[in-house]
């Protein structure tokens, strides 16, 4: 019987638990360090009810850091320095979810700022000293676990090094490679890499029945009928494990999938959980309806003088080009005159950005309030109907007009792999100073493969600090 090795979050239980009990321990000394203390004495109640509050309310907050971040995930193979920075983001995550706990109830004056301080450092010194310490115990325990199975590799002359240099000599994992078996040469007796070779195709079976042997891992590259042969190991009571592609010139993103009866392997830009998508569509639907009332209240503003200063609809309509070349209509406030399209055509020569894009500064085409509205970027409010409607996200690209769609070269089209945003890498690394669009292209794939919630909040405080700078386009 082969015991399924843990997966998602429970796989890491034991640090999530570590973390909460060094966050508590944390708001322990932070309150400590500020009221020496007294506050555990009557004149004190007040604020002591105040600090058990927040001491009950915290794992909830360290469990939704946990949700937003993945700040586990590849926790036992990062060293002592990579472990300060994902300790920083964790412990940031929590104190920010402090922060709004404390707004939220409407009690933020009552906390003691220099209690919150000692809170915040002794959060990051307790949770890093304690995975450090714990990483140290856990490896310790890899390598001396004397029940770790037994695994035999088979392989063929030409990918064994491979093979082996891939699974063979992590000192962490569950399995011990005690031997290889190379099916299309007789090596027996060699040693590659440090592991015995122990037999060839026609000696493999006596040597597993006359041997402890737990484990079989068959490289997919083997000319003999893996699958037969899985069959007849299996019938051994062997548990077997077969390669089924090289992944080592595939984008690091993979997941094993199952269509009708294909065992198939999935790779893409970027993979995303289901907690993550449901998680990033809440948030476009929350922000989208908090963004439909400022837009509501613009449109009360700005509706007449857009009218007055040229006739035509306050709202711009266009056909924009979203996931995967999926064509929506887009929705502006009117920042231009109603023949701007036409315009365009005659001002091509001074397109400032080099590629499939069009920017022009002073743009002829603009009318007067529509200068302020791109400023503080007002205009592009009507959009988060978009992201209602889910054809847009609040963070994702910036959608291409279908005649730039056209033009674009195979390797443009990576940046249509996610749902069009509001906002992106694009807009607050530069935004109107970028002049290539290539450039545009590069933030954007970055973005794709390197997305995470935490991404997107850290890219949505960003933008709104740009666009309160009034660093809009222009």
């Amino acid at each position: 019987m082969y015991k399924k090795k843990k997966r998602s979050w429970v796989k890491h239980l034991d640090f999530i638990v570590m973390d909460m009990v060094a966050a508590e321990l944390a708001l322990f000394i932070g309150v400590a360090m500020k009221f020496s203390g007294s506050i555990i004495f009557l004149d004190r109640y007040e604020y002591y009810y105040l600090y058990e509050n927040l001491a009950m309310i915290l794992p909830f907050i360290d469990l939704t850091g946990v949700l937003f971040t993945e700040t586990y995930t590849g926790i036992l193979r990062r060293t002592k320095y990579q472990e300060i920075t994902s300790t920083i983001w964790h412990c940031l995550m929590n104190f920010l979810g402090v922060l709004l706990y404390m707004y939220a109830v409407q009690r933020s004056y009552y906390y003691s700022r220099a209690a919150l301080g000692y809170f915040g450092i002794a959060m990051v010194v307790l949770t890093y000293t304690s995975r450090v310490i714990w990483k140290r115990v856990i490896r310790k325990r890899k390598l001396k676990d004397v029940n770790k199975t037994s695994m035999i590799v088979v392989a063929e002359s030409t990918t064994v090094e491979h093979c082996l240099s891939e699974i063979a000599h992590s000192p962490y994992t569950e399995f011990v490679v005690e031997g290889v078996a190379v099916v299309d040469k007789d090596m027996t007796g060699q040693s590659i890499q440090g592991i015995p070779v122990i037999a060839t195709a026609d000696t493999l079976f006596e040597y597993l029945r006359t041997n402890v042997v737990d484990e079989i891992f068959l490289d997919g590259n083997t000319r003999a009928s893996e699958e037969n042969l899985a069959g007849r190991l299996v019938e051994q009571g062997l548990t077997v494990h077969m390669s089924l592609i090289h992944t080592d010139n595939l984008m690091p993103n993979r997941i094993l999938e199952t269509y009708g009866d294909y065992i198939v392997l999935t790779t893409s830009m970027h993979i995303a959980s289901f907690r993550q998508a449901f998680f990033k569509r809440a948030m476009d639907i929350i922000g989208a309806i908090v963004g439909l009332l400022l837009c509501l209240i613009a449109f009360i503003i700005f509706a007449i003088p857009i009218k007055v200063q040229s006739k035509g609809s306050v709202f711009f309509t266009q056909t924009r080009i979203g996931l995967n070349g999926r064509k929506f209509k887009f929705y502006k406030f009117r920042t231009m005159y109603v023949d701007a399209e036409e315009q365009k055509k005659a001002l091509m020569a001074q397109n400032e950005i080099k590629g499939n894009m069009f920017k022009m500064e002073n743009d002829p085409r603009v009318i007067p309030i529509g200068h302020f509205l791109r400023k503080y970027s007002i205009d592009e409010l009507p959009q988060f109907l978009n992201v209602f409607l889910g054809q847009m996200s609040l963070v994702g690209t910036r959608p291409p007009l279908e005649d730039e769609y056209e033009n674009y070269a195979m390797h443009h089209k990576a940046r249509l792999s996610i749902k069009p945003g509001l906002t992106g890498m694009w807009q607050v690394n530069g935004r109107s100073d970028i002049k290539d669009f290539e450039q545009v292209v590069a933030l954007d794939t970055e973005y794709i493969s390197n997305w995470s919630l935490g991404l997107d909040i850290k890219i949505i405080l960003k933008t709104i600090e740009v666009v309160f700078r009034g660093e809009g386009s222009k």
